[in-house]
């Protein structure tokens, strides 16, 4: 018989044969076990030594890091991640000084820093947007992510009905809300309510009556903040909830202001009071 009058199927068949045989000796040898006098006992026997073996402080140090980097990536919010993230780089900067693993040891002492400041950097976020929604609603804790614009004179920030997908920070100059007739002063929020607005639309029109500089946040940025943080969107949501509020108070203090002035002209025009409605 010759290779010709072989059936392919047969030929791919005693290929894999002969690479699973050569395969399973190299690992007996590496194993050291005699393929002659194998037995299951030995096998696990073996095992059992290759593993007590490998059990080092240097690789439980890797176990315990591996551990908690897997962790990281089921995290949902953005501090328990950077928690365990650091945890994580403790043990593989262990891992790496014992184990004498340069590259390792360079990679996290590199991370560790990283870590520990985007943590301090969002805590430092939520206890000052929880300091905000207790006290003047300030919102200059967001100022490391705003980006900064100016504007002339005349300019119009956006206008009523526009969709809105950012909101500002006054820094210098004044800015002017066209319904209601109302100046905003440096160091003063515009255009929040557009976040928690149906259909983010915008509930005003606002000018520039000064040239002047803002800062501005884009709702994707606020949202990746509320995301990584509920505790910072909680914050978040009181403090614009509370600016919702006092743009109604002050809306109705404008209309009673109003009317005032309208009964007030009806009794000079007709020189009777105006009834009081019981």
């Amino acid at each position: 018989m010759t290779l010709g009058d072989l059936h392919p199927a047969a030929l791919v068949s005693g290929a894999m044969d002969a690479a699973m045989e050569d395969i399973l000796t190299k690992m007996l040898t590496h194993l050291k076990l005699d393929a002659d006098t194998l037995t299951f006992d030995a096998l696990f026997q073996r095992l059992v030594d290759i593993a007590l073996a490998s059990v080092t402080v240097a690789n439980m140090f890797a176990l315990m890091g591996a551990i908690f980097f897997v962790t990281t990536l089921l995290m949902r919010t953005m501090v328990p991640l950077r928690v365990a993230g650091i945890v994580s780089d403790v043990f593989f900067i262990g891992y790496g000084v014992l184990s004498s693993t340069v590259t390792t040891l360079i990679l996290y002492v590199l991370l560790l820093p990283i870590n520990i400041f985007r943590l301090a950097q969002m805590l430092r976020l939520v206890k000052r947007a929880r300091i905000a929604a207790q006290g003047d609603l300030s919102m200059d804790w967001l100022r490391p992510y705003m980006t900064p614009r100016k504007y002339r004179k005349g300019d119009v920030l956006f206008r009523k009905g526009d969709v809105a997908n950012e909101m500002f920070l006054t820094v210098t100059g004044k800015l002017l809300v066209n319904e209601i007739g109302i100046e905003v002063p440096p160091n003063r929020i515009v255009g929040e309510l557009g976040f928690v607005a149906p259909k983010n639309k915008r509930t005003q029109t606002v000018t520039c009556l000064e040239s002047g500089d803002v800062l501005t946040i884009t709702y994707e940025t606020l949202l990746e903040l509320y995301f990584q943080n509920p505790e910072f969107g909680y914050y978040l949501l009181s403090l614009t909830s509370e600016r919702l509020l006092q743009n109604v108070s002050r809306l109705e203090g404008l209309v009673e202001e109003y009317k005032t002035k309208l009964d007030q002209q009806q009794i000079r025009q007709t020189g009777t009071p105006v009834p009081v409605p019981r």
